[in-house]
C-alpha cells in the first residue's frame, strides 16, 4: 500500500478548527512525558552492554551543546545563557568522558550513519573544540562515507561566517540548519534576536559554496509583533533564498514554564485567527514554490533527500526530526540529551551541575527513561508510519510485528470514525491512509494509537497545538 508520492496537501479551515487541538509531536513513542525516575543509569548500562552484540546494526549520535551567547525570549530549549567562552572547555571534557563510558560498554568500531549537533548553540564551541570532539567520535566509531551519512549541525547565523562554514564542512558536517524565525526587524527586536536578513542569506549562499548537501531554515509563526502581512514577507524572502528544507514551527507561549518568555509582551502576540492565516498562507506559498509537506512542521524540495525518502517509503523520525534512513540506535551525549538504545529511552540530567557530578562519579548521567514492551513497539511502528508516510499498511505491520493490525487496533479504528466521516482518513482492508484533507492533522490520527494518552500526567503547560 505504500505510495510512491504523497498527494498534494489540502487545507480545510473547518476541519482544522474541529480537530486541530493539542497533542504530542511524537519525536518518540512512548513520548518523553512518560519517562520516569525509576529508570536509572544501571538500566541504560545494561542496554548499552546488549548493544555490544549488535555491532553491524545502524547507529546514530546526538550531541547537545546548551550554551548561547544571548537568550532568545521565545526559546523553549534546554539552554544556558553566557558570554563566557571558557565554559565550553569543561563541558567538552565532560562529553568526552561520557563518550568514554559509552565506548567502554559497547566497544569500538560500530558503524555510524547519523550525527547531529543540537542546542543551545553548537557553534558556541570554538572550532578547535569541535574538531577534537569529532575526532574522538571518528576514533570510537566507523563513520559511513560522506555520501551515505547524515552529519548535521544547528547554527546561529550570528556566530558563523563563510570561513567558519568551510571549517565545519572540512570537519565532515554535510548538512546545516539555520535559525531564522522571522526576518522582520520589529519582530526580531520583540524576541531579542537581532539578525539582519542579509547576514542569513549570505550564509545560505556560503553553505552552498562550501559544499553542504542540504540547508535547512527554521521559521516560527505566532511571535510578538507578527502580522499576516509581515510573516508573508518573511516566507517569501525565505523561499527566494532557496533553502532545501524549511521547518515552520508554532510559537507556544508558556511563560510559567519558560522564564525568558516572561520578557515577551502578551499584548503584542497575534490573535488566533491571525496565526491561522499565517500558517495557511505559508503552507500555500511553500507548496506553490515546490516544497513538499513531509509532515508535522517540515517541508522539503522535491529533489531533497527527505522528499525522495518519503516517496520511496524510507522516511524515518527520531528526536532530531525526519531522516532519510533509519539511524537505528541513537547514542545521545550532553546535558538533557535523550538516547534510544534497543528497548530503552534514556534521558541525561537536565541541570548542568548534575550532569557534571554524575560523570565525576564515573557513571552515565541518566536521570530518567523508560523501557519499551512489545505493545510499545507495535504502536511506535504504527505512529511512525503515519507520521512519515501518512499511512499504516496492515501487511507491513504484520511482517514487522506479527500482528493483525485491523484486529489489534479495532478500538483505535473506531475512534478514528469522525475523521473518516470528515474525509480526512480512509480505512480499508489494506490499512489506514491519511487523505490530503487530513495531512495537517496527522498528529490527531497518531493520537488514536497512543495507549498512554489519558493515563497519568502530561507535560506542564500541556501539549502544543496540532494545527
Amino acid at each position: 500500500m505504500l505510495s510512491t508520492r504523497p498527494p498534494p496537501l489540502e487545507i480545510d479551515e473547518a476541519l482544522l478548527d474541529r480537530f486541530g487541538g493539542r497533542g504530542p509531536r511524537y519525536t518518540s513513542y512512548p513520548t518523553a512525558d512518560r519517562f520516569h525516575a525509576g529508570f536509572t543509569h544501571e538500566d541504560y548500562d545494561r542496554a548499552l552492554l546488549r548493544r555490544a552484540d549488535r555491532r553491524d546494526e545502524p547507529l546514530g549520535l546526538y550531541v547537545h551543546v546548551p550554551f548561547c551567547r544571548t537568550i532568545c525570549w521565545y526559546c523553549a530549549c534546554n539552554k544556558i545563557g553566557t558570554k563566557h567562552q571558557e565554559q565550553s572547555s569543561p563541558y567538552l571534557e565532560a562529553v568526552l568522558k561520557e563518550l568514554h563510558l559509552v565506548k567502554h560498554r559497547i566497544g569500538a568500531g560500530h558503524r555510524v550513519s547519523h550525527l547531529h549537533f543540537g542546542g543551545g548553540t553548537p557553534t558556541f564551541m570554538p572550532d578547535a573544540e569541535l574538531a577534537r570532539l569529532i575526532g574522538a567520535f571518528r576514533e570510537a566509531f566507523d563513520f559511513a562515507p560522506d555520501g551515505e551519512g547524515e552529519y548535521s549541525i544547528e547554527i546561529d547565523p550570528r556566530t558563523v561566517d563563510g570561513a567558519r562554514l568551510r571549517v565545519l564542512r572540512d570537519l565532515g558536517m554535510n548538512r546545516v540548519s539555520l535559525g531564522v524565525q522571522d526576518f522582520d526587524p520589529e519582530v526580531q527586536k520583540a524576541v531579542n534576536r537581532i539578525q539582519p536578513k542579509e547576514l542569513t542569506i549570505a550564509l545560505i549562499e556560503a553553505a552552498r559554496d562550501s559544499g553542504f548537501r542540504s540547508v535547512n531554515v527554521d521559521l516560527i509563526y505566532g511571535l510578538p509583533k507578527q502580522t499576516p502581512d509581515s510573516f508573508r514577507r518573511t516566507v517569501e524572502q525565505t523561499i527566494a533564498a532557496g533553502p532545501d528544507r524549511i521547518a515552520l514551527y508554532h510559537y507556544a507561549h508558556l511563560p510559567t514554564l519558560f522564564k525568558p518568555q516572561r520578557r515577551i509582551a502578551e499584548a503584542e502576540l497575534p490573535s488566533s485567527p491571525d496565526k491561522a492565516r499565517m500558517f495557511e498562507e505559508a503552507v500555500r506559498l511553500f507548496e506553490a514554490a515546490g516544497y513538499l509537506y513531509l509532515g508535522l512542521d517540515h517541508f522539503a524540495r522535491a529533489d531533497d533527500e527527505l522528499a525522495i525518502a518519503q516517496r520511496e517509503g524510507r522516511l524515518n523520525r527520531n528526536f532530531q526530526g525526519y531522516t532519510s534512513h533509519s539511524s537505528g540506535d541513537l547514542i545521545a551525549l550532553g546535558v538533557s540529551a535523550i538516547a534510544s538504545v534497543g528497548d530503552v529511552y534514556a534521558q541525561n540530567e537536565k541541570v548542568l551541575q548534575g550532569y557534571y557530578d554524575a560523570l565525576a562519579a564515573d557513571r552515565l548521567p541518566v536521570s530518567r527513561g523508560i523501557r519499551l514492551n512489545r505493545e510499545d513497539f507495535i504502536r511506535r511502528d504504527a505512529i511512525e508510519s503515519l507520521m512519515c508516510r501518512f499511512e499504516l499498511d496492515w501487511g507491513w505491520l504484520a511482517r514487522r510485528r506479527g500482528v493483525d493490525g485491523a484486529r489489534h487496533f479495532e478500538r483505535e479504528l473506531a475512534a478514528l470514525a469522525p475523521l473518516v466521516e470528515a474525509g480526512a482518513v480512509r480505512i480499508d482492508d489494506a490499512g489506514v491512509t491519511v487523505l490530503p484533507r487530513g495531512r495537517l492533522l496527522v498528529r490527531a490520527v497518531a493520537m488514536a494509537f497512543d495507549e498512554y494518552l489519558g493515563k497519568g500526567a502530561r507535560p506542564a503547560g500541556g501539549y502544543s497545538r496540532i494545527a
